[in-house]
């Protein structure tokens, strides 16, 4: 993809012009970060049975099980991880003033890494743990580790906060989400499938709205030519990185002299 594709010109155009953007960002994001996908080849669930090891029942049979397995791998990923040229892509549009909140549905914590204020983690972070009685949180690094599972001083066994399947989203968050989506004039859809609900509904809604759908994925999507007004097939980081530097040259070229 180059500067002067028409697509990625739209796309800017329309950021550079936005009063209310909101993105919806997904793993494809983070993979640039060394984070795998949990879906679509090479991804998490190839590797591992998730109704095995990532689902709430699993957890509440076996949670060492689940712990030894699925949790501390993905910690030692998480650790490791670093924001990408995607994700300061999206940070420099906020600075600018264009994107007001991300929507994500990844637990990795790199948006807030990345400088952003408002995140919507719709699936929950990694970066806390809970205890499954009383509900106390504690950061991560905080909680040994020499005993799995570790257990909270009220003697219950923690987790990680995040939504395991069977689980519901938060409905505050849901709700927050769906209002910010009827209520954008801009939907940024960022390394989504656009498969899974009840986020992949929020581009819909934004649609329905009147918002401008801009989607950056490296393959098609069942967004793309029904919901999308564009779409730029493409690494997340190469994208944005470009698209955040049109918009700025747009919007300075707006400025008064």
């Amino acid at each position: 993809m180059t500067t002067s594709d028409p697509a990625l010109e739209r796309a800017a155009i329309a950021c550079a012009g936005a009063r209310k953007a909101v993105a919806l960002t997904g793993a494809g994001i983070s993979v640039e970060s060394g984070i795998p996908p949990f879906r679509g080849r090479g991804g998490l669930w190839e590797k591992i049975d998730p109704m095995k090891y990532a689902h709430v029942a699993a957890f509440e049979n076996d949670p060492a099980e689940v712990w030894k397995v699925l949790f501390l791998g993905i910690s030692h990923v998480l650790e490791k991880a670093r924001p990408n040229a995607g994700h300061q892509g999206l940070w420099r549009l906020e600075e600018m003033g264009v994107l007001q909140t991300v929507i994500t549905q990844n637990v990795d914590g790199l948006h807030q890494q990345a400088g952003h204020r408002d995140v919507i983690e719709f699936h929950g972070t990694h970066a806390f743990v809970r205890c499954s009685v009383c509900g106390r949180r504690s950061d991560w690094r905080s909680v040994p580790l020499e005993v799995i599972p570790p257990r909270c001083e009220c003697s219950g066994v923690l987790r990680p906060d995040v939504v395991l399947f069977g689980e519901m989203i938060d409905p505050r968050l849901l709700q927050r989400s769906q209002q910010l989506a009827a209520g954008c004039d801009v939907m940024l859809v960022i390394g989504t499938s656009a498969t899974v609900e009840p986020a992949a509904s929020l581009p819909v809604i934004a649609k329905h709205s009147g918002a401008f759908i801009i989607e950056v994925n490296p393959e098609p999507t069942p967004l793309t030519h029904r919901i999308s007004d564009v779409t730029l097939l493409g690494s997340a980081g190469e994208v944005m990185e470009q698209m955040a530097s049109m918009v700025q040259r747009l919007r300075s070229n707006r400025q008064p002299s």
